[in-house]
């Protein structure tokens, strides 16, 4: 093979791997964290519109439906659950994903008893058996991992998890519980965007690469500050550099897609393999945001958007 045939694009667009599961799922994940309306006809609509388009990983959490206008602690959980009794065919093609182990307002509680009961709680909510994936959300400082990988691998034992993550977890935190599990960890959920490059510097992403976890990169669009109107008053105005968001646009122009497309395909083109969760609640949206998969991002593409991101040259 010459040069010229080896193929230059980085956006990886094939279904990933959970774990030594036979489930496969999409490059793109359903964010349900603002899934606070109550009406089942057009939350159902939300998530078929994902399946449709291969979103069949949804990422949920207990804690969601405190904010965005939710009803409280559980009220997401309980929404996606009234789906799912209205369309329970629904449920043989989605991959749940759940966290437990914020506890308003401690805040954070993974010890036996209070993880245990956070899961049972979920699946009630849920309506559910069996959790697909379960991720503790953020790691509580003062329960010993020993502790946690025990309950974790109770749940797995129980039947009532299938798979054990983490989300917003160190690298080291990561080791720490990783050497007491018994249960592959198969994911990690760190905050990865254009924006926010720290997995690719604090070694989060390295640590996948080691251990074979997928990485679930939450708020890929930054928020929504990636999608500030005038890149010219970008840093002013949302915190993010008006040359990244040119970068961006000079991409989505040459690509012919919108910003966020490209925005995800930067997510999508580390060699790890991320899934982009996206937390969009208009199904005309998702097709956008899909778009991603089509967009060709080159090395002189991925690192001139890290330049433009940190606003220093590479060395």
């Amino acid at each position: 093979m010459s040069n010229s045939d080896v193929p230059t694009g980085l956006v990886r667009s094939a279904p990933r791997r959970l774990g030594s599961g036979d489930v496969e799922v999409g490059p793109l994940a359903l964010g349900l964290w603002r899934f606070t309306g109550t009406d089942i006809g057009q939350n159902a609509a939300l998530i078929e519109a994902g399946l449709e388009l291969g979103m069949n990983l949804v990422d949920i959490a207990d804690v969601y439906g405190l904010d965005w206008g939710g009803t409280g602690f559980g009220s997401c959980e309980e929404n996606l659950g009234a789906v799912l009794r209205a369309r329970p065919e629904l449920r043989d093609r989605m991959v749940i994903a759940t966290k437990g182990g914020i506890v308003p307002p401690v805040p954070y509680d993974s010890g036996s008893i209070a993880l245990r009961a956070a899961c049972e709680a979920s699946l009630a909510r849920l309506g559910i058996d069996r959790i697909d994936v379960y991720q503790v959300h953020r790691p509580d400082m003062f329960t010993h991992p020993a502790e946690l990988a025990d309950t974790l691998d109770g749940l797995v034992a129980d039947g009532l998890i299938g798979a054990v993550g983490v989300s917003n977890y160190t690298p080291a935190q990561t080791r720490a519980l990783a050497a007491h599990l018994e249960a592959p960890l198969v994911s990690t959920q760190p905050e990865y965007s254009a924006a926010c490059l720290d997995p690719l510097r604090d070694g989060t992403l390295d640590l996948c690469s080691e251990m074979g976890m997928v990485p679930l990169a939450w708020s890929p669009l930054a928020g929504g500050r990636l999608m500030a109107p005038n890149p010219a008053g970008a840093d002013e105005d949302s915190g993010v550099r008006a040359q990244l968001l040119a970068t961006l646009d000079r991409l989505a122009e040459r690509e012919g897609v919108d910003r966020a497309a490209v925005c995800v395909a930067f997510v999508l083109a580390h060699p790890t393999a991320p899934i982009a969760i996206v937390g969009t609640q208009q199904p005309e949206r998702l097709e956008g945001l899909q778009a991603a998969l089509g967009v060709h991002l080159d090395r002189n593409d991925v690192y001139d958007i890290v330049e433009a991101s940190e606003g220093v040259p590479l060395p």
